[in-house]
This record gives structure tokens, C-alpha cells and sequence, in this order.
């Protein structure tokens, strides 16, 4: 497994890192089985986990935890916070209060004296990024977090991250956790240039665009709307007769041949596509079995030609999101009519 420094820390990261979204609750129940493909993980040459606080409301950190006993110092453990765990308004968010908080709750749930990575999960509009980025450097000097990062910003908030952390003397952020795949690839415009332009190292996730890129979907038949709450929560995101959605659909057809024309599965092609951005670091795999696992691994070290990269460029443009829907941060000045009206 390949290893890329992240973000000017000195830190020696996988270019592969292992995502634990689908251990618990919201994916697989079986905490032998998600400690085994942890433990999998980490001797195909994985040492960077990343895992949140929210993720099966706690349920994926206690299992890292478990997984990492007698195996901690081999990992550089990533976890996040800032979405809301409950109803209680002040259960979520960038505050003092809550990260304060919350730090101490990751820490026990994952067994570990300090978190290699804490991300904020999401940004904030209720909380100056002045208080945020203040939380965050006490916590680093008090050696509870040993690096800061945030995930799903816009390029404009990354850059007044950095403008605030400079002229306040606080830490920056190091790291940046964007959605990036072919099919969704918005954040090639702004968001990965900034994050290049402050040395920042970047650990996408979703490069199989929800499933998407697996492989499993070749025609419309093939999405089960009733399945995993697509029917609600996520059918503007899958329906296939949604012109957007048609759009996705049409395109995995064509990178399938791409695919099969270069020898490679399609879910290899797409962790290729996402690697070879000179501004990535690590790509986020997200498995939930270890079948699931292993394939994904079979693509470690796939590099693409300049002709597949510029055949991808001709059915998805660069920096084009297919389905706008796909983007997971939508501006409250655009969600909350109130922040719009007088």
C-alpha cells in the first residue's frame, strides 16, 4: 500500500484509508465481523481509519476501538463531530461547549488517549469559526488531539478557516474531507485548489458515488428504491426516472466500457479516477462486508492512463456534479428561506 505525507504534518498515511460508517447500526451489526475487517484492513498495509462520532449514534467508534486494542500505535485514527446526534439543540455544531464535550466521549469510545485527527464534521452558521478553531487549539495543546481538519466545507469557508486561524495565532486546519468521484466532481472548481493552495491533505470519501460505481447498477431495473430508505430520505438521489439521476445512469453505462476496455473493474477505475488528483492524499473506501473489503483492496496501486483520464473527461466534464442532489452541503442561505426574506 502506498503511503502519501498528510497535509505538511509529517504524518505517513495509506493512500487507501479505511471509512467505519457501515460498522454498526446503520450497516453491518456484527461487531466480530467489523472487527475482523478492521483487522483486515490493516494488514493489507491500511494504517489510517477515519470513523465520527455520529456513525450509528457512537456505535462505530466503540467498535474501532475494540478493533484497535494492542494495535493502536500502527493506526493514525481520524474521528469527527459537529452533526447533530439528537433532537437537543446544543448536541451538535462547532461550539466550545459541545467539541469540549464531545471530544471526551470519542476518546472513551475509542479507547485511546488521543485522536490523531479531528475533523469538524460539517460547517457551522450559528458558531464563529473564531470559536471553533480556539476549541480546537486547546484541544491540541492539551495533547488530546494531535491534528485538526474539517469536512464538507465550501471553498470560501476553507479560506476564511485559514485567514482566521492565521491572524487569531490558532491551529489551522490540515486536512479536508470532500464527496469526489467521477459522477460527482464539483469539487475540482474550487474546493480541492484551495485546499492545495494551503497545503492541506485531502481524504475524499464516496468514490463509488453511493454505489453508483460499484458495478451493480447497468439499468434502471437495477435500483431498488424501497431498499436502505431510498424511498424517502435518499430518492433524489436514486430514482431513476429523476433526469438527473437518468444522466448518472446513462454515464455509468459508458465508464462500465471504459472500464472493460482497460481491463479493470469499474470500482477500480473510479478509485483511480479519484487518486490520481494531485491534490488527494487518501481515498475513503466504505465497506460493510469483507467481500466488500477485498475487492476494493484487489485495486491498490491502479493507475490510470491519460487516455481512460480523458475519456472520463469526455463523459463526465471536470468539475461537474451530474446530480446536484449528490453534493452533501447544500448553504443555509440557500435551505432556510428566513436567512432570504426580510
Amino acid at each position: 500500500m502506498k503511503r502519501r505525507i498528510l497535509g505538511g504534518t509529517g504524518i505517513s498515511v495509506s493512500e487507501y484509508a479505511l471509512g467505519t460508517m457501515m460498522f454498526g447500526g446503520l450497516g453491518n451489526k456484527d461487531h466480530d465481523e467489523s472487527v475482523r475487517i478492521i483487522h483486515r484492513a490493516l494488514d493489507a498495509g491500511i494504517n489510517f481509519v477515519d470513523t465520527a462520532d455520529v456513525y450509528s449514534a457512537g456505535e462505530s467508534e466503540e467498535i474501532v476501538g475494540k478493533a484497535l486494542k494492542g494495535r493502536r500505535d500502527e493506526v493514525v485514527l481520524a474521528t469527527k463531530a459537529g452533526l447533530s446526534v439528537d433532537e437537543e439543540a446544543n448536541h451538535g455544531g462547532g461550539s466550545r461547549r459541545w467539541l469540549v464535550r464531545q471530544v471526551e466521549n470519542s476518546l472513551r469510545r475509542l479507547g485511546t488517549d488521543h485522536i490523531d485527527l479531528y475533523q469538524v464534521h460539517r460547517p457551522d452558521p450559528r458558531t464563529d469559526i473564531d470559536e471553533t478553531l480556539s476549541a480546537l487549539t486547546d484541544l491540541v495543546r492539551a495533547g488530546k488531539v494531535l491534528a485538526v481538519g474539517s469536512s464538507t466545507f465550501p471553498a470560501e469557508q476553507i479560506v476564511e478557516a485559514q485567514w482566521v486561524a492565521e491572524r487569531r495565532g490558532h491551529v489551522r486546519f490540515r486536512t479536508e474531507q470532500p464527496p469526489y468521484s467521477i459522477l460527482a466532481r464539483g469539487v475540482e472548481a474550487a474546493v480541492l485548489p484551495a485546499a492545495q493552495k494551503y497545503g492541506m491533505g485531502v481524504l475524499t470519501w464516496g468514490p463509488l458515488s453511493a454505489g453508483w460505481l460499484s458495478g451493480k447498477y447497468t439499468q434502471a431495473a437495477d435500483i431498488d428504491l424501497a431498499s436502505s430508505g431510498r424511498a424517502s430520505v435518499e430518492r433524489h438521489k436514486f430514482d431513476p426516472s429523476l433526469p438527473e439521476n437518468a444522466r448518472k445512469l446513462q454515464a455509468v453505462g459508458e465508464l462500465t466500457k471504459l472500464a472493460e476496455e482497460a481491463g479493470l473493474p469499474l470500482p477500480h477505475l473510479a478509485l483511480g479516477f479519484v487518486l490520481a488528483h494531485p491534490a488527494l492524499t487518501s481515498v475513503i473506501l466504505g465497506p460493510r462486508t469483507m467481500e466488500h473489503l477485498d475487492g476494493l483492496l484487489a485495486g491498490a496501486g491502479t493507475v490510470l492512463s491519460e487516455d481512460v483520464l480523458d475519456r472520463i473527461d469526455e463523459i463526465v466534464p471536470p468539475g461537474t456534479d451530474l446530480n446536484p442532489a449528490d453534493n452533501y452541503f447544500v448553504h443555509p442561505a440557500l435551505a432556510d428561506k428566513a436567512l432570504r426574506r426580510r
